[in-house]
Parts: structure tokens; C-alpha cells; sequence
């Protein structure tokens, strides 16, 4: 560990060679502190250096190798543990517990040499009542700490498994104290917990970590600088280390991910305006907060420096991502785009990039006859398939669960996609990235080289990567893509317009699914109704007396629900979205069509006499099963 420990400090320059023969020479005489702890007594180098170079893996010794080194267990003692831990999953502490060959005590003061941390005995600490309010009893119990002790800024924080760096330098920058990690044994931290949070209430699961940092209010973190004289231009400048803008940001996100949003809008204003924070909820846009305008760089520059960005750029849009879970305690990516706005601002727009699981495809919402023509396309083994629509609107979760329905060992399926949000077993899926070249046309051409045998492409944006999925649909591969067009039918005349063959597309094309995203009434609140006869006869317009007939939906008997509002759906009255779709199949007659190059107009026609059922008749018809309401309908459906 020496050795290895002053390898990387003179490589990093960190220290001279002077100074660790120095340190070396002072552990004969003080043989209990560490090589580290001297450096650092002596004042070679600061602890937070040295805690920064021993998060390294390499850095940090073995704790099998710290056994042996002290004759703490016999070589052939600590050699077994590590066999029997390895064949087992189970850790290496664990594993010597189990074999009774060290006690709590005996492997917390081993822990303590390897990270180069104090160990001490808590059963003799008295530990004020008062540290329960620093950090809530989910957390601690989490991660095996305690808080033992806060003099002044400083607090003394007892764990069994050391934090890294960076996770105590967040705690410390949440709580605004300067935190001294210590070690103790895991049952002896189990105890105090008990003893310090009894009778406590725990933090919402997985939703709080430190008290201070997530429980107050936006208002309430805001008004920690109410006092605060106002600077130059009246605006605040951010560094990373300005709590109440760390804690702001964080508070902003974790909020929407709670409210279950997709996208978070940060809009400052020139002026003494306030800045506006918006999300999407359901497809809809709301007021989360305002701001005060102090905070109007403050914020954008937070973010830009959690997404690795460069702050000091603001002439053009910059892009990039934050994986939170290294800033808060959710594990959640987002998405990060800037553009510059009017008055020498920025625009942010995150997006929520929830890691899901894959949708059932039965559960997607679509009627009979299209269900079975999709599954049926992708049974071939070759052709294109299309899903179709806005951003936002599913494509992707579409995709992928009728991807699932194939994903056999027999067939090998690559996906390319732009990020990744959704992941299966036995898929092989890719990452674009155009700032090294890295595009779909790219990533097409490299599959074909790859024996596929379904390929998807997250999005066919250009006349190359159409051209190429074209020509690996009619070579053997199914392959399935999606597109940002209004319609099904409109989709083929766009790809024609790109400069598609024709023959070629016509050939290869096995169906277009369209589709939107509608809000889906709550389920707790809504409320069924009877139609007036003007509602009625505008439902009949819109719907068609023969498409009711067929539906087997008599105007008669119509009830319909609306949107009502409980705590549930937080007083909107809707809950959750449903898909609406239309299925284009690619048809001898649309063939001849494709062919001819047919109109829009033309094309729909013929959709329709093949069975196709409009976006706007489907979602009429979920209005008729009670799952959404017209207005909704009328949102998303044009026509």
C-alpha cells in the first residue's frame, strides 16, 4: 500500500520524494497512523487530496493484502475467505464473519486501515437527539451511518463502509457542514441508529437523503439568501460549491420526477422578471415555480456545470447530459440542451430519461385487427416497419415491445438508437454520437456487416439513413424504424419526397404505424355521463353514423366520462396517457400506389377501405370505453 500509495502522489506530483521518505521515517516511531495520515499531519498534502486519490481503485489496498500484512489471519486463512467469497457472490467481510475468523469489531478497525480513517467504539458516545435532524433514518440506515457528533461547522460521521469523496463532499455541501468520516463497527452503528432515531418519523423511501438538503420548500431554500444584499445587476454568480443553488437545482429536479414529469423548462426573462419553471406532465405543460431573477444565471450555469458543459459559452446551444444519481438520491438521467434566448440569456430543457422496463405489447392499446397485422409484420423475415408520430408520443416504447415479442436466441437483433432509455436481454444496442461521427447512417452500415437479423433504427432523419434501411429491408432483415410525421399516410409521401425509389420502398414496406399519446382519465375521480343531444349529434359528425354502427356503438346508449380532479391526479383529472393509433398496410393496392407516387389524399382513401381505422376514430372509440374524454381527442387528433 506504501508503495503503491507513493507511486501515485509522486506521479502526480502530488508530493516530493523528501517528503514520503520523511512520512516513512516518522511511522517508525508512530507505527498505529497510516502512511497517509502522516502525509497529512505533516502537511504534505490536504485530506481531501488524499481521499480523492484513494477513491481510486488502484490506489486503495486490498483488504485481503491489509490481513496478511498485519498478521491479523494467516496467509492460508485470508486465501480460503477470498476463494470461499468469490464462489459465493457474498463480500469479503461478510464471508470472514461467517467463518468466524474476525469479529465486527476486528474487520471495522481493518476497514479503518484501508481507507485511512479513525476507528472508533460508539457504545461509549453519548449522541445529542439533535443529530437526527441532520441526516433522516431511511439514509443513515442505507448506508450504514450515523451522525455522532457536530461542534461548530464540523460533524462527526461514523460509518462501517467508508462513502467515497465524492458522496461526503455532496453530504457536506447538502448539510453545510464539513464532515470528518469515522469508522465503526456495523452493529455498533445499528445500535446508536436505533437509540438516535427512535420514535423518529423515516424519510418517504428512496425520496429524501439529507433533511436539510430535499424536505424544505422551494420557498423555503430560497429564503435562506432573503437577506442577502443584492450585487451588481442584482444577479447572483454560481459556483459548484453555492449550497442554496446546489440545493435549488436538485429540489427542481427531484420535484418532477416525484410529479412523474418528462421534460423541465427553465425560461429566464431579461429584467427583474422571474424565472419560470415549467414541466410536462402527461403531455402538458404547467407552472412548477417562479424564481426570483437573481437566480437567473445562477441556475442555467448549476445545470451546465452538472452536465460537464462549458459555462462561460453562450452565444450558441450546447448539449449534453447528467446522470443524477451522482448529485442526489435518485437514480435518473436527464437529457440537457441550452439555446440562447433574448437579453443575453439561456434557455435549459431537460428531459427525464426514466430507465424502464419493457411495455407489454398487449397492453399498448391497439384493437384487434391492428394488433394482428403488427404481430404478423414482424414475423416476417424481412420488409421495413414503421412507427410514426411527434416527439414524445411512444415510438420508441412502441418498438420495443414488439421487439420483445421476437426476441428469441435464435435471432440476432441489434438497435441503434439515440439514447438508449429502454434495454432487453438479448438485444445488442448502440449509442449514437454525431460529435465523433458516430450517426444512424454510420451505425446502419456497420450492422450490415454484423449478421443481423432485425435491426431497429431509433430515427430515419435523413435520405441516407432511409436509403440504407431500405436496402437492408429487401436483403434479408427486418428492420423497424420511426419517423416524425403527422400521419401514416403522409409518411410515404415524406420518404418519397426524400428521395426514395419508389419500386424499392414499395417492396420493402410492410406497415406504418401512426400514433399519438392522449391523457388518460383518472381512474379514482372520473365521472360518466350522459350526452345532450347537441353533444351527441357533434359526436355523430365526427365519429361517423356507419363507423358507430360498426363499432357496434349505438347513439342511444351513449355515456361518455370526464375529467373531475382528487389528490390522486393532483386535481387534473387525468392520470397517466393512452395511446391512440392508425395501422397502414402495406397492401397491393398501396403498393401501386407507393408506385405511382399517390397523393396523401389517395393513399388515406385507400388505408381506410383496407381496414385502417383513423387516428382521430380511435380515439373516439377509447372516448366510447371511458378510458380518455373528447377534449383530449381533440387535442391530439387533427382530423
Amino acid at each position: 500500500m506504501k508503495k503503491k500509495l507513493g507511486e501515485i502522489l509522486l506521479k502526480e506530483q502530488l508530493i516530493t520524494e523528501e517528503q514520503f521518505d520523511q512520512a516513512m521515517e516518522m511511522q517508525a516511531l508512530f507505527p498505529n497512523q497510516t502512511i497517509g495520515q502522516l502525509l497529512c499531519n505533516l502537511e504534505f498534502i490536504t485530506k481531501t487530496t488524499l481521499g480523492t486519490i484513494l477513491d481510486q481503485k488502484d490506489a486503495r489496498q486490498e483488504l485481503s493484502d491489509i490481513l496478511i500484512q498485519h498478521n491479523l489471519l494467516p496467509r492460508e486463512q485470508v486465501l480460503q475467505a477470498v476463494e470461499r467469497s468469490r464462489h459465493t457472490g457474498i463480500s469479503l467481510t461478510q464471508t470472514l464473519l461467517i467463518l468466524k475468523l474476525l469479529n465486527e469489531e476486528e474487520i471495522a478497525r481493518t476497514i479503518a486501515l484501508q481507507y485511512d480513517l479513525p476507528f472508533v467504539h460508539l457504545n461509549g458516545i453519548l449522541i445529542s437527539a439533535e443529530m437526527s435532524q441532520l441526516i433522516c433514518s431511511s439514509y443513515a440506515q442505507k448506508r450504514q451511518i450515523v451522525p455522532v457528533k457536530k461542534i461548530g461547522n464540523t460533524l462527526t460521521l461514523a460509518m462501517a463502509s467508508p462513502l467515497t469523496v465524492h458522496e461526503i463532499n455532496d453530504l457536506s455541501m447538502s448539510l453545510r457542514l464539513k464532515v470528518i468520516p469515522v469508522v465503526a463497527s456495523a452493529k455498533e452503528i445499528s445500535l446508536a441508529q436505533e437509540r438516535l432515531y427512535k420514535g423518529s418519523d423515516p424519510c418517504p423511501d428512496g425520496q429524501i437523503v439529507a433533511h436539510e438538503e430535499f424536505s424544505d420548500s422551494i420557498m423555503e431554500i430560497l429564503s435562506e439568501e432573503a437577506n442577502e444584499p443584492d450585487m451588481e445587476e442584482e444577479v447572483r454568480k454560481v459556483t459548484e460549491k453555492d449550497s442554496v443553488i446546489v440545493k435549488l437545482v436538485n429540489k427542481i429536479i427531484i420535484d418532477a420526477y416525484q410529479q412523474r414529469a418528462s421534460d423541465i423548462h427553465i425560461e429566464p426573462y431579461p429584467g427583474k422578471n422571474d424565472v419560470i419553471v415549467r414541466i410536462r406532465v402527461d403531455g402538458r405543460c404547467k407552472i412548477y415555480q417562479k424564481i426570483p431573477y437573481r437566480y437567473k444565471y445562477a441556475i442555467t450555469s448549476r445545470i451546465k456545470i452538472m452536465a460537464e458543459l462549458d459555462i462561460a459559452e453562450r452565444r450558441k446551444p450546447q448539449d449534453g447530459k447528467i446522470n443524477f444519481k451522482d448529485f442526489g438520491p435518485i437514480d435518473v438521467e436527464l437529457r440537457v440542451a441550452t439555446i440562447p434566448t433574448a437579453g443575453h440569456l439561456e434557455d435549459v430543457v431537460l428531459r427525464v430519461l426514466r430507465h424502464e422496463e419493457v411495455f407489454p405489447f398487449g397492453e399498448l392499446g391497439l384493437r384487434d385487427r391492428d394488433r394482428r397485422e403488427f404481430e404478423l409484420a414482424l414475423s416476417k423475415p424481412y420488409g421495413m416497419i414503421l412507427v410514426v408520430g411527434p416527439t414524445g408520443s411512444g415510438k420508441t416504447t412502441t418498438l420495443h415491445s414488439g421487439i420483445a415479442l421476437i426476441n428469441k436466441p435464435e435471432l440476432k437483433i441489434w438497435t441503434i438508437e439515440d439514447p438508449v432509455e429502454i434495454t432487453q436481454n438479448g438485444l445488442r444496442q448502440v449509442q449514437v454520437n454525431a460529435k465523433i461521427g458516430f450517426t444512424f447512417a454510420t451505425a446502419l452500415r456497420s450492422f450490415l456487416r454484423l449478421d443481423p437479423d432485425v435491426i431497429m433504427v431509433g430515427e430515419m432523419r435523413d435520405q441516407e439513413t432511409a436509403s440504407i434501411a431500405v436496402e437492408a429491408s429487401l436483403t434479408g432483415h427486418l428492420l423497424l424504424s420511426t419517423l416524425h410525421t403527422n400521419s401514416a399516410a403522409e409518411t410515404v409521401t415524406r420518404l418519397l419526397d426524400l428521395g426514395l425509389n419508389p419500386y424499392s420502398f414499395s417492396d420493402s414496406l410492410l406497415c406504418i404505424l401512426a400514433q399519438r399519446l392522449a391523457r388518460s382519465l383518472c381512474k379514482e375521480c372520473r365521472e360518466e355521463y350522459i350526452p345532450d343531444e347537441a353533444e351527441r349529434n357533434e359526436i355523430i359528425a365526427e365519429f361517423g353514423a356507419e363507423n358507430l354502427m360498426a363499432a357496434g356503438l349505438f347513439e342511444k346508449e351513449m355515456r361518455l366520462n370526464r375529467a373531475v380532479g382528487c389528490p390522486g391526479c393532483l386535481n387534473t383529472g387525468y392520470r397517466g396517457r393512452v395511446a391512440i393509433c392508425e395501422l397502414l398496410v402495406s397492401t397491393s393496392s398501396i403498393k401501386t400506389l407507393i408506385k405511382t407516387r399517390g397523393d396523401c389524399d389517395a393513399i388515406e382513401r385507400q388505408s381506410v377501405a383496407d381496414g385502417t381505422r383513423t387516428l382521430k376514430q380511435d380515439g373516439m372509440l377509447k372516448v366510447f370505453q371511458g378510458i380518455t374524454d373528447l377534449r383530449e381527442i381533440r387535442r391530439v387528433c387533427a382530423r
